[in-house]
């Protein structure tokens, strides 16, 4: 204190004194029907981290006290909520944190939900993505949200339940391991164990027939790279093809056990294979593409993401591919070719029969039952085989990607190739 007397005695009251300065003239701006406004924001209380009062508090309990706000203030029924994006740095789990916290909230299930992660600026760039879709005309109503327990993951807790879920059955459907959705799609949607190896053994002849004859080559970059071997011993190598696509028989894929449940039909043979790789797509203007005169590969014209029951997280393309094509102003049979993902037989062949897709505008090239599912790199992969397809064929038309999602959700992008 008596420092701090010695410097206030040095300060004379001009130092103190507001400083007045010239503000010019504000710009004036045209109100837009486009134009993206925020009509609540509100948030948590801001507690220290290891010490605080919030140090114990679940992650998803943290979203639901801010989702169950911002309905509360404006009054808005959850489920005309259309998408909600989420930031977050430091959780492991937060996309499985953020849908159980919409369950928490009275939102259902119908609403999808992500997550982004720009590490400080997460909060910000979950907002912008919210804008985003709202500029675009994807959605017209959504929630940005941030959120972090910096108390948790960094007590090295990782992703630890919350108990909580044991009130709310969507919340516990969100746990439910991949393998036990797709059995609980094919015993609800009566998709049979010879259905699912026919379409296994459809996807592996297609991939088989496509890579011969050189068709995945305009899309594959070879990775020079090492690999070890069970001794230790590196060795330098180059791949430059698919590994996932085998020979295989009906009679072969009917022998192997059900690997998920023992009385189940889904199998190793007939779900996409656990892979490594990686994809990236360049996305410009059409005026920016034609100032540097680069030929269009493949234009946007809608996207959807949609939710669905979480243990039967497999049917998502069934719900999401009708939003975009309702978007694009477009009907199944305008689309020249889906890539479905083939998470599983049995939600593959449900989501084509559902939708009435004839069989031959699926997955042409095979899909992730032969070509492998890396998790993160599927739907840009998806894209570049949809879209280097389409050039090959050479006219003009169009495609779509989808896929189904962990938590109970499906989403779906229309592409248009431009022809030649």
């Amino acid at each position: 204190m008596e420092r701090l007397s010695t410097i206030f005695r040095h300060l004379n009251a001009a130092d103190l004194a507001p400083v007045t300065r010239q503000v010019a003239a504000l710009p004036s701006y045209q109100d837009k029907p486009d134009d993206v406004v925020v009509v609540s924001a509100l948030r948590t209380p801001i507690a220290r981290a290891r010490r605080g009062q919030l140090k114990d508090t679940y992650v998803d309990d943290l979203l639901a006290v801010v989702f169950k706000g911002v309905l509360q203030e404006t009054g808005l029924n959850p489920s005309e909520i259309q998408d909600v994006c989420v930031g977050n740095v430091g959780y492991g789990s937060i996309i499985i944190s953020a849908r159980i916290a919409e369950f928490f909230s009275g939102i259902p299930e119908t609403v999808p939900v992500y997550t982004t992660n720009r590490q400080c600026a997460s909060g910000l760039q979950a907002f912008m993505n919210v804008a985003g879709s709202i500029k675009t005309g994807q959605i017209k109503l959504g929630i940005a949200a941030g959120v972090e327990s910096m108390s948790r993951h960094t007590a090295g807790k990782g992703f630890d339940l919350n108990p909580t879920i044991q009130d709310y059955q969507m919340a516990q459907d969100s746990l439910l391991p991949m393998g036990i959705t797709s059995e609980n799609v094919a015993e609800r949607f009566n998709v049979s164990r010879r259905q699912q190896d026919e379409f296994a053994l459809l996807s592996q002849q297609k991939a088989a027939k496509a890579a011969a004859a050189g068709l995945f080559d305009a899309e594959i970059l070879q990775v020079t790279t090492t690999v070890q071997d069970p001794n230790g011993q590196q060795t330098v190598v180059t791949v430059n093809k698919d590994e996932g696509i085998r020979p295989t028989t009906l009679e072969g894929l009917a022998k192997l056990k059900p690997a998920f449940k023992e009385t189940g039909s889904s199998t190793a043979g007939n779900s996409s294979q656990v892979s490594d790789g990686a994809a990236a797509v360049i996305v410009t203007t059409r005026q920016e593409a034609a100032r540097r005169g680069w030929p269009i590969l493949g234009i946007l014209r809608s996207y959807a993401v949609e939710g669905c029951a979480p243990d039967i997280m497999g049917i998502g393309p069934a719900v999401a591919i009708p939003v975009a094509l309702k978007k694009a102003g477009l009907t199944i049979n305008d689309i020249e070719i889906f890539e479905i993902n083939e998470a599983f037989a049995s939600q593959a062949v449900y989501c084509v029969r559902e939708l009435g897709i004839p069989l031959e505008r699926v997955n042409p090239k095979g899909g992730a039952i032969a070509l492998g599912h890396p998790l993160g790199c599927t739907g840009v992969r998806m894209i570049a085989t949809l879209l280097h397809e389409l050039k090959r064929r050479g006219k003009r038309s169009l495609g779509v990607v989808s896929m189904c999602m962990g938590t109970g959700m499906g989403a779906a992008a229309v592409f248009e190739y431009p022809g030649v």
